[in-house]
């Protein structure tokens, strides 16, 4: 009986020491999404006045080494004039077309690597027309020549989160007509998420997901002590 009880005592501090490596490990690698943002979420402007627009990247907990950023708007309100580098890559580059914007920012060095949050380039506009349009994020995961940001590994793992990206809503004059009555024709490409409802503040993670962050570990802790209640 004695040999029994030792089995069973060993046996559940096993299952509570797999538990919580388990826990640990699955919070150490947890990462919060990379995604993409401009410094305004609003813009008023009059027709013929220009504007500018930080776009920058958040890395979230990862380390990354490059990004490429697909901002587009529409050329009947919006003209993209001049694309500024910023200090958060050593090396940009950027293109613009009639309404889209491409910037590309990367490390130099290998082996080195970017985190946090850092200011890729700064695109100045002109205000063309009065009404209200959008500036967002072509963001699509499916294709290449969309936005993306890379991770610092092996696989280039492409880690933007398109539903993340903030873009801004520009205000031109005085009363604001929809974007959708634009007078000029381009082609907009088809973004993985319809442009995007600006808010004062970022896109907040779900509330499953916060649920499951949060409580998981209690429910773990609680198995925990249970188990070595049973054991004592």
């Amino acid at each position: 009986m004695k040999k029994l009880s030792n089995m069973k005592h060993l046996s559940l501090k096993i299952i509570a020491f797999v538990l919580v490596l388990t826990l640990y490990l699955s919070f150490h690698q947890a990462s919060f999404a990379a995604f993409l943002k401009l410094d305004k979420t609003t813009v008023s402007s009059q027709a013929t006045q220009t504007f500018t627009v930080d776009v920058t990247v958040d890395a979230g907990t990862d380390q990354i080494t490059s990004t490429d950023i697909w901002v587009v708007y529409d050329p009947a309100y919006l003209e993209a004039q001049t694309v500024t580098n910023g200090t958060f890559f050593p090396a940009v580059t950027s293109n613009i077309t009639s309404g889209k914007v491409s910037i590309t920012g990367l490390i130099v060095d290998p082996g080195t690597y970017k985190t946090g949050t850092g200011v890729v380039a700064t695109v100045t506009f002109k205000s063309l027309l009065n009404g209200t349009s959008n500036i967002t994020f072509d963001c699509r995961t499916d294709v290449s020549n969309s936005s993306k940001i890379i991770k610092n590994d092996v696989n280039a793992t492409n880690l933007i989160e398109c539903s993340k990206n903030t873009g801004a809503t520009v205000t031109i004059g005085g009363t604001a007509t929809s974007s959708t009555a634009s007078t000029g024709t381009y082609a907009t490409p088809t973004v993985s998420s319809v442009q995007p409802t600006v808010a004062t503040s970022l896109p907040q993670s779900g509330i499953v997901e916060n649920i499951t962050r949060f409580a998981l570990p209690g429910i773990v802790l609680l198995m925990i002590g249970v188990m070595l209640r049973f054991a004592l």
